[in-house]
């Protein structure tokens, strides 16, 4: 038997290769959205463009998985494992964490003892890249508690910045005012790119970039300023970029760090995670770095 098994959300972006690879229990998220079966596209990030050009004017909602939900994925991952940790989206964003939590209390106080959750306090690719380096001490050898203390250390170094294509999905999903949402198109259009982040659990503005021809360029120079020193200071860097329906711009990006700051691992490039991309919709990119 496995000494711990991690439970992720699918708001974290994924391939099978990292499932296989970290062995991790996915928890999916609820997609609803009933015009998307009369719209045409290979995934749900396709099928939001075309939902734009038809002028459709619904957006996809997501729900959060239920405490039943993660009462069964602990019973079946104590069947292969001593120990369950579960790392889920903030709680600033989601009643995820809280599902979690209900669901762990459902357990005997002794399973309780070996139930772990995380609020990693982020999103997405940032979900990702806690949940690896978790499945990476495990693999060192490191016990549960040390393994939980560590990754509560890295929340703090883990930033996550995103930039959206347009304003449209946000403005649709009533998350943005319908001026607000023409002020960006226009600032977009002289190169004006605002700069999205999770603080404090939230996802907010966190700066605008100049001259910023395109996502890709714009998410560099960010990460560009904030890993030089850490470097500088022989720290490790890694890196994971989830993009929708953006591949483009996202081996851009990827690129673009591999030439100037070799040094830094880049875990993946993959789709980003329905939850966010559900609500910031399709040429959204995002990076997230762990200074470890």
């Amino acid at each position: 038997m496995k000494n711990l098994a991690i439970i992720i959300g699918d708001s974290a972006p994924i391939t099978p290769e990292i499932v296989e690879k970290f062995e991790f229990n996915i928890i999916e998220f609820k997609i609803d959205w009933p015009e998307e079966a009369g719209i045409f596209g290979k995934n749900l990030f396709e099928k939001m463009r075309e939902a734009k050009r038809m002028n459709v004017k619904t957006t996809p909602k997501t729900s959060q998985p239920s405490i039943g939900t993660f009462k069964k994925a602990y019973e079946q991952a104590f069947e292969k494992a001593s120990n369950v940790l579960a790392i889920t989206i903030s709680s600033g964003i989601s009643g995820t964490y809280n599902s979690a939590i209900q669901a762990k209390k459902m357990f005997s106080e002794e399973d309780q003892k070996r139930i772990f959750v995380i609020d990693s306090f982020n999103a997405d690719a940032a979900e990702t890249m806690l949940a690896i380096k978790a499945a990476e001490m495990d693999k060192a050898g490191m016990k549960i508690e040390e393994i939980v203390k560590k990754i509560e250390s890295l929340k703090p170094q883990t930033k996550l910045f995103g930039m959206i294509e347009s304003p449209y999905w946000l403005e649709a999903g009533g998350r943005l005012s319908h001026p607000i949402a023409v002020l960006l198109e226009q600032m977009q259009k002289i190169g004006m790119r605002p700069l999205l982040s999770i603080i404090d659990g939230m996802v907010k503005p966190a700066n605008l970039k100049m001259q910023a021809k395109d996502t890709a360029n714009a998410l560099f120079k960010q990460i560009e300023e904030l890993v030089k020193e850490p470097l500088a200071q022989g720290k490790k860097i890694s890196v994971g970029i989830s993009h929708s329906d953006t591949l483009f711009e996202a081996e851009k990006l990827k690129d673009l760090i591999v030439k100037n700051f070799p040094e830094i691992k880049i875990e993946f490039l993959t789709t980003m995670g329905r939850v966010i991309g559900s609500h910031t919709g399709p040429g959204t990119l995002i990076c997230c770095f762990v200074e470890d």
